[in-house]
C-alpha cells in the first residue's frame, strides 16, 4: 500500500491570504449559464485549502457590493491557482454579473478559504459522491484531489442534471475516469435532448439506482451536495436502506457553513421496530396492529386484505391506495406522482405507518 501524502501547498511557501485580491486568469464555459473562473495571486503566492471548502467573493454589482459564496472547484493539489464554478439561476444577480462582466485580468476581493464540508487529506477510504446541479463542485474538487494523489483511489461519482447539456465539468470528469479505472462515473438526467443520444440513467435518483450504481454503498463514505429537497431525498433513501448515517456528509450549495455549530439540524425519520402502530382498512372494516417498520402492504397481507401489487420496490405503482387519515413514512422509487401524494395516495409497498393509520382498502 502506498504512502498517503498531503498534496496541498507546503507551509514553507508564501501562501495566499485574503488581504490580497485575486486576479482572474481564465474563464471556461461549462454548461448553459455556467462557467469556471480561475484566479491567481498577483504576488505569486500559492493557495492552501482543503477539498470541499469555499470562497466568498466581493462582487461590484450595480447598486452596491454583493458578497457571494462559492465552493472551490479546483484541487489544492494544484496550488498555483484557485477556481470556482458558478451557475446563474433565474433572478441571479452576483453570478450573472460574473458571467457577463468578469474577464481575465480583472481583480476582485475574496475571503476564505473556509468550510467544514471537506475531504480528509491523509485518509484512504472508499467514497460515494452524490450531487445535483451545481452541487457537483465539491465532489469535483475532491475527485480531482484523489486523482492527483493517485494512491488507491476508489470513487463512485453520481451527478444528477436536468439534461445532458447541463452536466457540469463532464469532459474533465471523463478525462480522470478514463485514466483511473477505479473512478466510476454515473450521470442521471431527467430529460433527453433532441438529436442527442443518451445511454445513461434517466429519471430521478432512487434506491434501486443506488444499488445498481454502487452495490457496496454500505462500505463507502457518502458526500452529498445539492438543493435541500434533493439532499433530504438522498438521506431518506439511505436511512431506508439501513446505511450508517454517521458516515454521511452533506452541504447545501445554497448555504455552506464555516463551523460545526452552524450546521442545520436534520429531522430524519428513524422508524422504531418496537413502536406500536396500527392500520385500519376501512372498506374491509379490519384493524391490524403492527410496528413502524412494517409496510402497509405487509400488514394488509397479514390481515388477509388483498392490495394488488407488483414490484414491491415503489416503482410500478400497482399498490397505490388512498390514505384516509394518519401519517406514513414513504420512500418510493418513482412509482407515484407528486399530485397523487398531495391527493392523499400512498404506495403500500414502501409506506410504513406512524401511529394509527386508515387506508381505503
Amino acid at each position: 500500500m502506498g504512502k498517503i501524502t498531503d498534496m496541498t501547498a507546503p507551509d514553507g511557501n508564501a501562501i495566499w491570504r485574503d488581504t490580497e485580491p485575486l486576479e482572474c486568469c481564465a474563464v471556461v464555459p461549462e454548461a448553459p449559464n455556467t462557467a469556471t473562473f480561475s484566479f491567481i495571486a498577483p504576488s505569486g503566492a500559492l493557495f492552501r485549502y482543503e477539498p470541499g471548502q469555499f470562497l466568498t467573493l466581493e462582487l461590484p454589482v450595480p447598486g452596491g457590493t454583493l458578497w457571494k459564496t462559492y465552493t472551490i472547484s479546483s484541487s489544492p493539489s494544484r496550488p498555483l491557482g484557485i477556481s470556482v464554478t458558478v451557475k446563474a439561476q433565474e433572478g441571479s444577480v452576483g453570478t450573472r454579473w460574473m458571467l457577463d462582466h468578469l474577464k481575465p485580468g480583472m481583480k476582485i476581493k475574496a475571503t476564505g478559504p473556509a468550510g467544514i464540508f471537506t475531504l480528509p487529506l491523509r485518509t484512504q477510504k472508499k467514497y460515494l459522491f452524490i450531487s445535483a446541479g451545481s452541487g457537483i463542485t465539491p465532489s469535483l474538487a475532491m475527485t480531482t484531489y484523489l486523482f492527483d494523489r493517485g494512491t488507491t483511489t476508489d470513487v463512485v461519482f453520481v451527478n444528477c442534471a436536468k439534461r445532458p447539456s447541463e452536466i457540469i465539468a463532464r469532459r474533465r470528469l471523463e478525462h480522470m475516469a478514463s485514466r483511473v479505472p477505479s473512478i466510476k462515473l454515473y450521470f442521471i438526467v431527467e430529460e433527453d435532448e433532441p438529436y442527442n443520444a443518451w445511454t445513461g440513467f434517466r429519471g430521478r435518483l432512487n434506491q434501486i439506482m443506488i444499488g445498481l450504481i454502487a452495490g457496496d454503498y454500505m462500505e463507502r463514505e457518502v458526500y452529498c451536495c445539492g438543493p435541500e429537497p434533493f439532499m433530504n431525498a438522498v438521506r431518506e433513501m439511505l436511512i431506508a436502506l439501513g446505511y450508517d448515517m454517521e458516515r454521511y456528509h452533506q452541504e447545501s450549495f445554497a448555504a455552506p457553513v464555516k463551523t460545526e455549530d452552524q450546521l442545520p439540524e436534520t429531522e430524519d425519520v428513524i422508524l422504531d421496530d418496537q413502536a406500536v402502530a396500527s392500520v385500519t382498512f376501512t372498506a374491509s372494516d379490519v384493524t391490524a396492529d403492527c410496528t413502524e417498520t412494517d409496510t402497509v402492504l405487509a400488514v394488509a397481507k397479514g390481515a388477509g386484505i388483498v392490495i394488488p401489487s407488483g414490484c414491491t420496490f415503489g416503482v410500478c405503482g400497482t399498490c397505490k391506495v388512498k390514505k384516509a387519515s394518519g401519517q406514513v413514512h414513504m420512500v418510493h422509487n418513482g412509482g407515484i406522482s407528486e399530485d397523487d401524494i398531495e391527493a392523499g395516495f400512498i404506495l403500500a409497498c414502501c409506506s410504513r405507518p406512524i401511529g394509527a393509520v386508515e387506508i381505503e382498502a
